[in-house]
């Protein structure tokens, strides 16, 4: 006697068979598009951050990351080995220069990846004479420079810190007892030096060795080594959310491109770019991760 059997939804007798969302029926397989190596939503080690194409291209080619985009995001994924442990790290690079543009980024890495620590990584202007282009600072504490006061006789300008969690704090110190302070890596046929320091960010491009700004930053803190646009919004996406998360803090690595003054171009980003990537594959096994 023949049955016959009904179903409103899909009926499958034999085979493979794939369907993406919901599948019935024996052997059907549901696919879900998940980036390389880095689960959504279950939590990678490292959210990284970029700017420009070239700081992009630079953690991509020193990460050996894949794209691997979100809901129209773009991503890109990979895990990186060392003695045995596999950090999962995920970058995107944000819309525009800025902070605003830099909080919205963190806010994509956060709700996808909940990644255990983010890096903002790329280029700045150098700030100090004992610092060159191509030499890479590591920042954890950064001094937002653009709140003030307009007056009828001048601009009163009023700093604003923000420090990373402690634990990423002695990461990076950690770093320097292996690697000594400043640091000397060698790219290519080139050495460069690495060191710690304080970034100074605001919504500003110096480009005046005269700048008032730069006058501003000398008497905040003299340790402040490099300027850039976006550290600021990073270290204040993390202090109203990042804790919320659960994760663990953020660093800042900027490869010196120039020195923030008249004669600052673009000649150098790429190099800069590339010594930033590379500290950053450095500093990787010293960061706290999701383990």
């Amino acid at each position: 006697m023949n049955s016959k059997v009904r179903n409103s939804g899909v009926i499958h007798q034999g085979g493979s068979m794939t369907i993406t969302g919901t599948a019935i029926g024996d052997g059907a397989m549901v696919v879900h598009h998940q980036p390389a190596d880095a689960m959504v939503g279950r939590g990678t080690d490292l959210g990284v951050i970029t700017i420009k194409e070239s700081e992009a291209r630079a953690v991509i080619d020193a990460l050996g990351l894949e794209g691997a985009p979100v809901n129209g995001i773009p991503f890109w994924c990979g895990t990186i080995d060392h003695r045995g442990l596999a950090t999962r790290v995920a970058m995107t690079r944000s819309l525009g220069q800025g902070q605003r543009s830099t909080m919205a980024a963190f806010e994509n890495l956060k709700e996808t990846f909940r990644p255990a620590v983010v890096a903002l990584v790329g280029i700045g202007g150098g700030f100090q004479p004992d610092i060159s282009t191509g030499d890479v600072a590591i920042a954890t504490r950064a001094v937002y420079y653009d709140l003030r006061k307009e007056t009828a006789d001048r601009t009163q300008r009023r700093g604003e810190d923000r420090e990373t969690s402690a634990v990423v704090g002695n990461a990076v110190n950690s770093f320097f007892v292996d690697y000594g302070e400043p640091a000397r890596f060698v790219s290519g046929e080139e050495e460069f030096q690495v060191i710690s320091c304080i970034v100074g960010t605001g919504e500003a491009v110096i480009a005046d060795a005269e700048s008032e700004i730069r006058q501003y930053l000398k008497h905040y803190n003299d340790k402040i080594s490099v300027v850039d646009m976006e550290a600021g919004g990073l270290a204040q996406a993390f202090h109203e959310r990042g804790t919320l998360a659960q994760m663990h803090g953020w660093v800042v690595i900027r490869g010196v491109s120039d020195y923030s003054d008249k004669e600052k171009n673009d000649v150098l980003q790429k190099t800069a770019a590339r010594n930033a990537a590379e500290v950053l594959r450095a500093l990787i096994p010293y960061l706290p991760s999701q383990r």
